[in-house]
């Protein structure tokens, strides 16, 4: 099999999604001049008869070996040199035919695969040598010092991406419709090398009047004075230091492409960016309309908002209809609205995100299906937090204090509405208690959140009207609003809650006799209940007041708890705290304080 005929085969290799797009930078070195007067095209160390063997013979012959086609890329030069003697005497003699393609390879390599292992080249040493910079037909940078094994796996891996990338150019170009001419060798009149930073390079046949009649960047570069001035055939044009050779070959195809709109369907957001980016570059209008329509109605990922976002307000293509992209991803406010919100700063009435979260507070409150409520709680309460968290995030605006105790306000004036029908009989809407004093939970685990709880637990300590008409409703259904008080006792105790002596001895006086009687159903139908957190910010509460309060509790709920047992909290721990404390310490030694004493004063000078 020969050179040549290995050369013009595809490469086989399964196709591989590009990874990350980098956006190409606008400020794209660009050379442009006829081979031979100073032209830049990638030089080549490769003997005369293998430059041969490669070149496809359909090609028209170049000026000089300093530029090639990518329609057939030359097998690198520096592929022999990478490999023991041994091992490139063998697979010279297997391309000539001389050998058995299933016959091993010689001693000492018995090697079956088309590279060597880390293993081989560190027992073969002498056998390897780095490549030189400017070596090859592609300019590939030579490897920086590092470790000895690295510097003999650099040229490797060179290689190896080099031909990754050749690999995904020949699919690109074979997947061209029939008649298409980008890559045409026999109709072309410009071979255009495309270079990246990191020394990749490949190398198009296209055609000037294509380029210029869709880039105003090219229509600049090659205006009909710089073609009469070219003396040979095909004109040597090279674009370095490209971001991606790839994204780069893919928007000089779209050039060709008579439905653009229908060609980058198959693309996806990342790569459409990267195309977007190219052709502003290169003032492709054709390419950056199509790339905008594609981005304004293809569906994206979350994680492609700010992408999408931070390249158009780099790219600045108002005028192109980039703004109806980036209304995807930002709200825009009126200029009246934006006007208003600026005089009123932060006490004005809800805008227009603190609208839109009241709404959805108040559609979970009204709910009616208790799966989904429990689930749109959850929803609700991670989007408040994140919000919270950043101030003026996608929505913008956050719910106020005001706001939230307005709706605190409104569940409980339902549930005093709701208590005193069951109080007085009427037990048809007697479920409305349950779903109430579930919502006042909720509310209150969002106020205790953002440290704004003192409010609530005063007004919940003065409801002493629905603390008497508690016993008449069954504890069926007004156990949940014991659940309320056991919040706000575990919120005291655990310091999350702040308020006066007054205010925490007077939800003690109003709620906890309710509490003690609704505990044993709580304990038995509330799922998930943690009731040695609830016992401990009962006791804590407790303790927080006078030693002659505590007293009094506390015995009254030892004589309790030894009638009720399991259904009566356990704050044995509380109870010894203030034994120790009213007993303990009365009767021992006083401790003397010890004294401070300054010893020196040092003065700055």
């Amino acid at each position: 099999m020969s050179a040549s005929s290995r050369s013009s085969r595809p490469l086989p290799n399964p196709k591989l999604s590009p990874s990350h797009l980098v956006p190409l930078d606008l400020s794209t070195s660009w050379c442009c001049a006829p081979h031979g007067l100073g032209g830049h095209a990638p030089s080549s160390s490769s003997s005369p008869a293998r430059a041969a063997a490669a070149a496809d013979p359909m090609d028209p012959p170049p000026a000089s070996s300093s530029s090639s086609s990518y329609a057939t890329p030359p097998q690198p030069s520096y592929a022999a040199s990478s490999y023991p003697s041994s091992y490139t005497k063998f697979n010279s003699a297997l391309n000539a035919g001389l050998l058995n393609p299933m016959s091993p390879p010689p001693l000492p390599l018995d090697k079956t695969r088309s590279s060597p292992t880390l293993f081989d080249m560190m027992a073969n040493e002498q056998d390897y040598h780095p490549r030189a910079a400017g070596a090859g037909i592609h300019s590939i940078p030579a490897p920086p010092q590092h470790p000895h094994h690295q510097q003999q796996l650099q040229p490797a891996r060179s290689m190896d991406r080099q031909l990754l990338l050749q690999d995904r150019i020949a699919d690109l170009i074979g997947s061209c419709s029939p008649g298409n001419q980008f890559n045409d060798a026999d109709s072309s009149d410009v071979r255009l090398t495309l270079s990246s930073k990191d020394g990749l390079s490949v190398t198009l046949c296209v055609h000037r009047h294509i380029l210029v009649a869709h880039s105003r960047f090219f229509a600049a570069k090659l205006s009909d004075r710089w073609s009469k001035q070219q003396r040979t055939l095909p004109h040597i044009v090279e674009i370095s230091d490209c971001d991606d050779v790839e994204v780069y070959a893919e928007t000089l195809r779209l050039m060709y492409c008579k439905d653009l709109r229908r060609r980058l369907m198959r693309e996806d957001v990342n790569k459409v960016l990267g195309i977007l980016k190219v052709s502003a570059a290169i003032v492709f209008d054709a390419g950056v309309l199509s790339c905008l329509e594609y981005l304004e109605a293809a569906p994206w990922a979350e994680d492609d908002d700010e992408k999408v976002a931070a390249l158009l307000t780099q790219l600045h293509l108002e005028n192109s209809g980039a703004g109806e992209v980036l209304k995807r991803v930002s709200l825009e406010l009126a200029p009246s609205a934006v006007v208003e919100e600026a005089e009123a700063g932060a006490s004005c009435n809800a805008g227009g995100g603190e609208e839109v979260l009241l709404r959805l507070l108040q559609v979970v409150l009204e709910g009616k299906d208790e799966k989904a409520r429990r689930e749109m709680k959850g929803l609700v309460s991670k989007m408040l937090r994140e919000n919270s968290a950043s101030r003026g995030g996608a929505i913008g605006g956050d719910l106020r204090k005001e706001s939230l105790y307005s709706a605190c306000n409104g569940c409980l004036s339902l549930l005093r509405q709701q208590f005193a029908k069951a109080s007085g009989g009427d037990q048809s809407e007697v479920a409305q208690i349950a779903r109430q004093a579930d919502n006042l939970h909720w509310m209150l685990d969002i106020l205790v959140e953002r440290q704004i709880a003192e409010e609530f637990l005063r007004i919940w300590a003065t409801q002493t009207e629905l603390a008497a008409m508690h016993h008449n409703v069954p504890a069926i259904h007004r156990y949940e609003v014991s659940r309320v008080t056991a919040r706000l006792f575990v919120g005291v105790g655990k310091g999350q809650i702040l308020v006066s002596k007054e205010a925490r001895c007077q939800l003690l006086s109003t709620w906890l006799e309710p509490f003690y009687d609704d505990f044993g159903w709580m304990r038995r139908a509330c799922k998930g209940l943690d009731r040695h957190l609830i016992e401990d910010g009962l006791a804590n509460t407790i303790l927080t007041l006078p030693l002659a309060t505590q007293q009094e509790i506390l015995l009254a709920w030892f004589n309790r708890f030894l009638n009720s047992g399991e259904d009566c909290p356990n704050i044995q721990r509380g109870f010894e705290v203030w034994w120790r404390r009213a007993f303990w310490k009365r009767n021992a030694e006083p401790e003397q304080p010890s004294r401070l004493r300054i010893t020196a004063i040092c003065e700055n000078s």
